[in-house]
């Protein structure tokens, strides 16, 4: 969504458009199989891990110790939260 530069740049806006219709298509699948809950909570984790990797692999942001950390935990919540849902 940054390289879209407030949605006036076509490619990237098309992208970031595909993404996010991608992105709740997956959730909608998701929540077939895992409480609303635990889905929701997992797509919302995997955005912001996914966002802090895309900043600092493709668009040059820190990644300082803190930073790192902060996501390393984001990610342990979210396999305790699938650990912990009913099957």
């Amino acid at each position: 969504m940054k390289q879209s530069a407030g949605f006036t740049k076509f490619g990237a806006s098309a992208m970031t458009l595909i993404a996010m219709m991608a992105s709740f298509g997956l959730l909608s699948l998701s929540m077939r199989s895992l409480p609303l809950g635990t889905a929701y909570t997992i797509w919302t984790g995997i955005g912001a891990a996914g966002a802090f990797a895309v900043g600092v692999l493709a668009l040059g942001e820190v990644a300082t110790p803190a930073r790192i950390g902060a996501a390393l935990l984001i990610i342990s919540g979210l396999v305790l939260m699938k650990a912990s849902s009913p099957d």
